[in-house]
């Protein structure tokens, strides 16, 4: 069966490709470097696997997501390598790419229904758990912010306070405040996204197909507000202290 994609992809493709080659040659990098101003961060919110992953949004995160697949295919002794690079591209991309684009895939590529929602439903559990292992990184760093966050307002109080050291205390907090409310924007467009397709599949699918898949957006979505209730929590601590 031949694949057919709209022009747009074809062009993500082609920059997918570019981007897997510079990842190859150690041009490009992952870490502190996609984070602009945030160099104070926690390297825990900056580097590894799950900092990634919620970094970037739309057609970037579908490249960045797609680029070391593509490139394998560049690589690889694959007869045909344009069809592999598309099977790489789409594997990448979910629904970073938005609902209606995610929903036009899934359906070029499955006709049936239930099928469909199973690898929807598959694809929901996914992302569930990178939100999981985003969150059990952030509460590592919470839980040290907060700690310093304590220390600070003893030293307050005692009138014991190294200004620079505080406020450099404080840049750090907050550039990891502002990390985690990046990520936090990103999973709750996702969460969204999944639903807009659930919604505009629920007149084809069957009650208890569309019920499984809710419930699987019920559960990322119970994931995703409770890190953000600890964030905001942090949030208010961090909002709580002022320096002279």
């Amino acid at each position: 069966m031949t694949l057919m994609l709209p022009t747009p992809f074809k062009r993500l493709l082609l920059g997918s490709a570019v981007a897997g080659a510079l990842l190859l040659t150690g041009c490009a990098s992952t870490g502190s470097t996609t984070l602009g101003a945030n160099q104070s961060a926690d390297p825990r919110l900056t580097q590894g696997n799950d900092a990634q992953f919620f970094s970037k949004s739309g057609y970037q995160a579908c490249a960045a997501g797609a680029a070391v697949g593509i490139a394998g295919c560049m690589l690889s002794g694959t007869s045909n390598r344009t069809a592999c690079m598309i099977t790489a591209g789409i594997g990448a991309c979910g629904v970073a790419m938005g609902a209606n684009y995610y929903l036009d895939q899934r359906r070029s590529e499955y006709a049936s229904t239930t099928e469909r929602l199973e690898v929807m439903s598959q694809d929901i559990q996914k992302d569930t758990q990178r939100v999981i292992a985003r969150t059990e990184t952030a509460r590592q760093v919470m839980a040290d912010d907060r700690a310093r966050i304590e220390r600070l307002e003893t030293e307050i109080a005692e009138q014991r306070i190294d200004q620079e050291a505080a406020e450099r205390e404080l840049a750090a907090i907050d550039s990891n405040i502002s990390i985690l409310r990046r990520d936090l924007g990103n999973m709750q467009r996702s969460v969204t996204e999944y639903e807009e397709v659930a919604e505009s599949e629920r007149e084809v699918a069957s009650p208890a197909e569309i019920a499984k898949v809710e419930q699987e957006i019920k559960v990322m979505n119970q994931q995703v507000a409770a890190l953000q209730q600890e964030v905001d929590d942090l949030y208010g601590m961090r909002s709580a202290i002022t320096l002279g």
